[in-house]
C-alpha cells in the first residue's frame, strides 16, 4: 500500500477539508461532469512565486485533491505604490501518485485533508477509514547560518513533507435499528491543539466521531540475543528480526511480540545452552503510535458533515443537516443540543445546515450555514438552545433573475472563517463570496469561479453534477483566497484593495500550463437567494434523500 492514501468524497460531491491558520492552505476540486477522466491519486504540493510565468501549451483532465502554499512575502513589504503582483505557482511535492497501468481502489481514494495551524503537519482521511499523516521535514528552526543568511535575500524554498504514519480510525459498521449501513469512509478530519509534543486528532466518519493522540514512543533496539528468533518452528511462526521493535494498533496496542523461553515455538539446541548472554541495547528510535483517547458516538440522527475546535482548547461542535451539537474533549457520554432546526412536521422542512465552524478567537461565537444560502451567526451566551440567530448574512435577490437553478446554486456548501475573525468566507456552486461580521447587508466582493458552466446548469442538473460540494480557504495573510472547480482545476484570487488577481492552475506537476488570461471580476453581480417554499423542499428530498429516507424526486 502507498504510504499516502488518495480520493474524493461523496455523496454528492466531494469533500475535503478545511482551514489553515498558517501558510499552507487546501483546496478540493470534485469530480469532473466527464466520465472519461483519469484519476490523479494524491495530495499536490504547489508553491508559489511572484515572477510571471510563460505557460506552456498542454492540458491535463483528472481528479485531484491539492494542497497550495502561498508566496511566504506579505504584500505589506512591498512599497505601497508598487501594484501586486501575481503569484508564480510552480510543483514542488506529490504524494502516493500512482505507477503506470495501476488502478486506483475506491477504499484508497482521499475524502479529507487537512494542515495544522503551523502548517508542518498534514493529514489526510480516505474512503477506507484511514488517516495518514505527513510531517515537515524542511528544518524551519534548525537551519545552518549559511541559510538563515540566504533568507535574508528572500530565496524561494520548497516546503518538503514526509510519510510520518498511518492509522485505522473508523471500521464499517451496520445499524441494526435502521438497517443501514455506516461506511468507513473519513469525511472530516480537526486537528487539535498539542500539548508534550503530542498531536490531536479529530476524525469522523458519518455517525462516530473519534479523537486520537498521535506521539513519539521511543524502542531500544536489542542485539545478542539467545535464541535465533528467525528460524521457525513446526507451527511455522516466523520473526525476521531479532530487533525489538513495536507497531500501533488502531486501539492504541502493539504488536510487539514477546520471546519467552518456554515458547514450544522457538528451538532450542540440544542440551541447552551452555551459558546466556545480556541482550545489548545497540540504539533508539522513535516510532510514531496513534492512540484513541475518545470515542463520541450516538448523537446524530443524519450524516454528520462538520467538526470544528474551539478556540478554549476545551470543547468542539459537531453538526448533521438538521442539528448542531457542543462536546467537552474529556466527556463522550453527553453533548448539548445548541441548534436545531427540525421541524415538528418534516414536510415544513425547507432548509438544512450544510456546514458549520467556530470563531478563530471568540470561543462564543460560530457561524453556520444553510442550504438555502444563508449565514448564520450565533451566541453561545444567549441561550441554551440558539434558536434565534444574533446576525443573519445573505444576500437578497434581484428582481428578476430568479429561474428553477437559483436556489440550487444557491447552497452555500463551505465556510472558513478569516484567520483575524473578522471575515467570512462561503463557497456556493457558482461563486465565492466574502462577507464582513460588521456589515449583514451583503457581500463586499464577489467571485465568479466557473461562470461559463452557467449556460449548463440544465445538464449538470441532469447527470446531479449540480449538487456537487466544494470548499474554500484563505491564506494565512488574508491577501489571497483559493477554491476548487472541475477538471482538476482551482481558482486563486486577491482579496486585498486594488489586487485584481484571478488565476487559474491545475493541481498537477505543471500548474501552470492550463492557465488562463485573468478575467475581469465582476463584484456583486450574481443572483441571489429564493424563498421559493415549494422548490426549496424539491431541492432539499432530492439532495439528501440517502440520509432522510425519503422518495427521490427527479
Amino acid at each position: 500500500k502507498s504510504a499516502s492514501n488518495t480520493g474524493a468524497q461523496g455523496p454528492p460531491g466531494t469533500r475535503s477539508p478545511h482551514h489553515l491558520a498558517a501558510a499552507p492552505h487546501l483546496v478540493s476540486t470534485p469530480r469532473s461532469p466527464s466520465p472519461s477522466s483519469p484519476i490523479l491519486p494524491g495530495p499536490t504540493i504547489l508553491t508559489s512565486r511572484s515572477t510571471p510565468p510563460t505557460p506552456p501549451r498542454s492540458s491535463f483532465h483528472g481528479v485531484v485533491t491539492a494542497a497550495a502554499l502561498m508566496d511566504p512575502k506579505s504584500p505589506d513589504d512591498r512599497p505601497e505604490a508598487a501594484a501586486p503582483q501575481p503569484l508564480e505557482w510552480r510543483f514542488a511535492q506529490v504524494f502516493g501518485e500512482r505507477g503506470a497501468g495501476e488502478d486506483v481502489q475506491e477504499v484508497d481514494i482521499i475524502s479529507a485533508i487537512e494542515f495544522d495551524k503551523s502548517g508542518d503537519h498534514l493529514a489526510t482521511g480516505d474512503r477506507g477509514g484511514r488517516v495518514v499523516l505527513f510531517e515537515r521535514t524542511d528544518a524551519r528552526g534548525n537551519a545552518s547560518r549559511t541559510e538563515l543568511e540566504r533568507q535574508d535575500y528572500s530565496v524561494p524554498r520548497h516546503p518538503e513533507f514526509r510519510y510520518k504514519t498511518e492509522f485505522q480510525s473508523h471500521e464499517p459498521e451496520f445499524d441494526y435499528l435502521k438497517s443501514l449501513e455506516i461506511e468507513e469512509k473519513i469525511n472530516k478530519i480537526k486537528w487539535g491543539q498539542t500539548a508534550n509534543n503530542a498531536l490531536f486528532i479529530l476524525s469522523t466518519n458519518d455517525k462516530t466521531i473519534k479523537y486520537w493522540k498521535v506521539q513519539d514512543k521511543k524502542v531500544k533496539r536489542i542485539s545478542v540475543m539467545n535464541l535465533d528468533t528467525s528460524q521457525s518452528a513446526d507451527n511455522g511462526t516466523t520473526s525476521s528480526s531479532s530487533t525489538s521493535s513495536s507497531r500501533g494498533l488502531p486501539n492504541g496496542g502493539s504488536s510487539e511480540k514477546s520471546y519467552n523461553c518456554a515458547n514450544n515455538d522457538l528451538p532450542f539446541p540440544p542440551g541447552g545452552y551452555a551459558s546466556l548472554r545480556l541482550p545489548v541495547v545497540t540504539g533508539q528510535e522513535l516510532n510514531p503510535v496513534a492512540r484513541c483517547r475518545r470515542v463520541y458516538a450516538h448523537a446524530h440522527d443524519y450524516h454528520i458533515n462538520s467538526i470544528s475546535n474551539n478556540s478554549d482548547g476545551e470543547t468542539f461542535i459537531s453538526a448533521d443537516d438538521l442539528r448542531i451539537n457542543l462536546w467537552n474533549l474529556e466527556i463522550n457520554s453527553q453533548s448539548f443540543n445548541i441548534v436545531d432546526v427540525k421541524p415538528a412536521n418534516m414536510e415544513d422542512l425547507t432548509e438544512v445546515i450544510t456546514c458549520a465552524e467556530f470563531h478563530p478567537t471568540h470561543c462564543n461565537t460560530l457561524a453556520y450555514s444553510s442550504s438555502k444560502g444563508a449565514i448564520r451567526l450565533i451566541d453561545l451566551r444567549q441561550s441554551a438552545l440558539c434558536d434565534n440567530h444574533s446576525k443573519l448574512f445573505e444576500e437578497h435577490e434581484a428582481p428578476g433573475s430568479k429561474s428553477f437553478f437559483t436556489e440550487i446554486i444557491a447552497s452555500v456548501s463551505d465556510i472558513k472563517f478569516a484567520r483575524d475573525g473578522r471575515h467570512i468566507l462561503s463557497r456556493d456552486y457558482m461563486t465565492l463570496k466574502l462577507w464582513d461580521l460588521n456589515m449583514d447587508s451583503g457581500p463586499v466582493a464577489t467571485f465568479q469561479v466557473h461562470e461559463h458552466l452557467r449556460p449548463k446548469l440544465c445538464d449538470l442538473y441532469e447527470n446531479d453534477s449540480i449538487f456537487d460540494k466544494f470548499e474554500c480557504c484563505l491564506s494565512g495573510d488574508g491577501h489571497r483566497l483559493a477554491t476548487g472547480s472541475y477538471s482538476n482545476l482551482f481558482r486563486v484570487f486577491g482579496c486585498t484593495s486594488g489586487n485584481t488577481e484571478a488565476t487559474t492552475l491545475e493541481a498537477s506537476r505543471n500548474p501552470m500550463r492550463r492557465q488562463v488570461a485573468n478575467p475581469t471580476r465582476p463584484t456583486r453581480t450574481l443572483t441571489s437567494l429564493t424563498r421559493a417554499v415549494r422548490r426549496g423542499k424539491c431541492l432539499l428530498y432530492h439532495r439528501f434523500d440517502y440520509f432522510c429516507h425519503i422518495g427521490r424526486v427527479d
